[in-house]
């Protein structure tokens, strides 16, 4: 290969003085270091531009390396503009007032009754308004206010009604549609919402479906501080899913790096010294960074598009609502390039080019453990100082957090190049394909490294936040107290509908087992803020079967359960011809509705027995004969009811039925467990976050597979000469592709159980290892090499023809 340097550029030739023109006129001289150095790397990127098909394949695969890495930091660091776009929408539409008081009526006030459902597991928001005057403030996103009868959906509840798996979803939902919600008023583009209209909404607090009167959308909701620990699990989880991203991209500009070395071992021949011809390398990948941070540009923004059409773990954003900030996109449109030149100059710090060659071709010498074992040792020294701070001692310092998990991360790419060296240094025996392997692996140790450092980065971060989450699940997860085996469901009986009468329509529902109606409301002994209160249970024997153990029942008894939990003074109220009040008033709005009632003779104490609920229920247990008139509407009712799981759409049906019975009723649907919204909202994000840097590595590691087949074009093409078998090839590829991500793996697994037990001291939590998480981890790294692997293998058959041998 012959290079011819531009006129005045070789170092061969006396560097030409400073223009007396220019020292004439006053201008300021530049450095004579800094304009050799912006010399030599634009002389770089002309040979990266300039130098035929060859030189744009090479520029070309570093620039979609970094495209792919520069798309997804630029999409991360979108992420809280998204955040803040979502939360700002929630908070203009938000009309939960958490008002003690009721507004007074005007014209400049609206009824909003919440009537939210869930089908198919996918919650639907849902609002019935009543405009009580002409200035009624409007809901963002609605043009006018829907009329009776009518409602305004969202587009992806338009799409869904129209579904014809939506039928059961179209009963419930009898309103006609009118318009659609504008994204001013949804949360995402795939948010299931819907805004009906009304003339019948009364203002009160009482009803299921709550009804508030408001003047105006947006009212705050009280905030409370984040827990340290879920602090401390976003700032892993952003450290965890950005350091592959660098990673990647440090390797990517590295693309090329043999046919390079040996072009600049030509450049020697005309001259060029060794810090010149590193220089003119660093131009090269400095022409590839700015390549790539232009299509790096262009994937962002078609991520940002197709991040509107796709939904992720429930989870999507208006593309509008990515846009990163100013200073962070001007801070990775410099930190990319500058990367560049720092990566190359360091990777050529220990090679000599010679101008007969280069002195990496021979064997090189054994790289140092020392100084790499400084990285993660000073991570360790970092997070130390936190160990037991756990959640009550403050907040975790973030810059020791970061600090700490990038040393440990980073440890992982010093450490990888030594064990894969010190590994194939004594790997030998075996077959053919193995030997062509381990010997190819013997001389580029480094370059098979590092297309398995991202992978082990990841993989070793996603170890340690997996044991991070197993830890503290428990935290954040409460058990629930529902009896699962005697209901699966649940309905509040709206105000005006007896519990009975509710009860008896949901057990002609298809799939209904069986129905507990119990109405619940209080007794004390004065009509106002008596001394002593206790609570009534009013319910049929069965009923009152399910919350006691009575001795016998039948209708027209009462019963008195003394003693139970949280109860005081049901022993001391059941005296016989003591005068009781049901549902005493406890403020003036409550006065004169208060029903008297006498303790009759021989009411029977029973002993108290847990409710579906887990709630143990004290006081007194009417059967419905002796309930004294016009206390029923006084008391609040719940149905349970249990379930035959094997009829289709069984909690759709019996929503349907509780939608017949009350427009704003919205049955509860009974787990095992509850979890805290922002822990899950946080594993969410990781969800979703691992699987963007997921696609990024199996996009990025292809790219460097085919860089590497590309540098091993003509030495595969004479092997298959001189006449070794295509399988033999291919099964090296195999085992130079599976050796270092096994060593990767098994290095990532020890860094990231290490760094998973310093969080779990951390936040004072009990180290337990989940292995399945570490096995699934690993797999799943193992299975994107794989696939990796598999999509390289055609054009790995294309390049050992025999016609590769031809050069220009």
């Amino acid at each position: 290969m012959s290079v011819r340097p531009s006129p005045g550029t070789g170092p061969a030739e006396a560097p030409p003085g400073p223009s007396p023109v220019a020292a004439s006129a006053g201008e300021p001289r530049v450095p004579r270091g800094l304009r050799q150095w912006s010399r030599d790397l634009a002389m770089g990127a002309r040979f990266a531009v300039t130098g035929g098909r060859e030189a744009w394949v090479r520029v070309l695969l570093t620039a979609v390396g970094v495209g792919l890495g520069v798309a997804l930091l630029l999409l991360t660091t979108a992420i809280p503009s998204a955040l803040g776009s979502r939360h700002d929408r929630e908070q203009s539409r938000n009309d939960m007032t958490f008002r003690s008081d009721v507004l007074k009526k005007s014209d400049r006030t609206l009824l909003v009754a919440t009537a939210g459902t869930t089908f198919h597991d996918k919650d639907i928001r849902g609002r019935v308004l009543r405009p009580e005057g002409p200035r009624a403030p409007l809901p963002p996103g609605l043009k006018e206010f829907p009329a009776a009868g009518d409602m305004v959906v969202s587009p992806a509840l338009d799409r869904l009604l129209k579904s014809p798996d939506a039928k059961l979803l179209r009963e419930r939902l009898d309103y006609r549609i009118t318009g659609t919600i504008a994204d001013s008023g949804l949360v995402d583009p795939h948010e299931l919402a819907y805004y009906a209209g009304s003339d019948s909404l009364k203002a009160t607090s009482q009803t299921t479906g709550r009804i508030e009167r408001i003047d105006s959308f947006g009212a705050d909701n009280p905030s409370e501080a984040m827990d340290p620990v879920l602090l401390l699990l976003v700032l892993i989880v952003f450290v965890v899913l950005l350091m592959p991203v660098g990673v990647f991209i440090a390797a990517a500009v590295r693309f090329g790096g043999e046919r390079r070395d040996r072009r600049l071992a030509a450049l020697r021949l005309v001259g060029a010294d060794g810090r010149m011809t590193r220089r003119i390398a660093a131009g090269e990948a400095l022409a590839g960074a700015l390549v790539g941070l232009v299509l790096g540009a262009g994937f962002f923004l078609i991520g940002r598009q197709l991040a509107g059409m796709m939904e992720v773990f429930r989870v999507s954003v208006f593309p509008g609502d990515l846009n990163p900030a100013p200073g962070l996109v001007a801070l990775v449109a410099v930190a990319v390039p500058a990367a560049a030149v720092a990566v190359t100059l360091f990777a050529l710090r220990g090679v000599v080019i010679e101008p007969l060659g280069v002195v990496r071709t021979a064997r090189p010498s054994r790289r140092r453990l020392w100084w790499r074992l400084l990285l993660p040792l000073g991570g360790l020294a970092l997070l130390y100082p936190m160990i037991g701070q756990g959640r009550d001692n403050g907040d975790f310092n973030q810059y020791l957090v970061i600090g700490g998990v990038m040393l440990l991360l980073v440890g992982i790419t010093a450490l990888l190049p030594w064990v894969v060296e010190a590994v194939v240094a004594r790997l030998n025996s075996g077959g053919v394909a193995w030997q062509l392997a381990i010997r190819r692996l013997q001389l580029s140790s480094g370059t098979a490294a590092r297309m398995v450092n991202g992978i082990a980065v990841a993989v070793a971060g996603a170890i340690a936040l997996q044991m991070l989450f197993a830890g503290v699940d428990s935290d954040y997860t409460k058990v629930s107290k529902n009896d699962l085996t005697r209901a699966q469901m649940s309905l509040q009986v709206p105000d005006g509908v007896p519990a009975s009468e509710a009860a008896r329509r949901l057990s002609a529902t298809d799939g209904v087992r069986h129905t507990v109606a119990l109405a619940n409301g209080q007794i004390g002994d004065g009509r106002n803020e008596p001394e002593r209160q206790s609570s009534i249970t009013v319910g049929d024997c069965a009923a009152l079967r399910e919350v006691a153990r009575l001795p016998s029942c039948k209708d027209g008894d009462v019963f008195a359960v003394p003693n139970a939990q949280w109860d005081e003074y049901t022993e001391q109220l059941n005296k016989a011809g003591t005068k009781l009040y049901i549902d005493p008033s406890y403020g003036s709005d409550n006065k004169g509705r208060e029903i008297a009632w006498t303790v009759p003779k021989g009411v029977r104490e029973a002993a108290t027995r847990k409710d579906p609920q887990g709630e143990e229920r004290g006081g007194f247990l009417f059967t419905p004969a002796a309930l004294p008139e016009k206390a029923e509407p006084a008391l609040y009712g719940t149905v349970y009811l249990s379930l035959d799981k094997s009829v289709p759409d069984v909690q759709e049906l019996v929503r349907n039925t509780a939608a017949d019975i009350d427009p704003l009723s919205d049955p509860f649907t009974w787990s095992a467990s509850t979890q805290s919204n922002r822990f899950t909202s946080i594993r969410t994000g990781l969800f979703v976050g691992a699987t963007c840097v997921l696609v990024l590595i199996g996009a990025s590691l292809l790219v460097s597979q085919l860089e590497q087949l590309r540098e091993r074009k003509k030495l595969l093409s004479s092997l298959v000469a001189f006449g070794t078998r295509r399988r033999t090839l291919s099964l090296s590829v195999l085992w130079q592709t599976a050796i270092p991500i096994a060593l990767g793996l098994a290095l990532a697994s020890v860094v990231g159980l290490t760094l998973g037990t310093v969080l779990l001291k951390m936040t004072g939590t009990p180290v337990g290892v989940d292995w399945a998480s570490v096995l699934s981890m690993t797999g799943i790294g193992a299975a994107v090499v794989v696939l990796v692997t598999a999509l390289s293998l055609p054009p790995l058959l294309r390049l050992m023809r025999p016609d590769g041998l031809r050069t220009e």
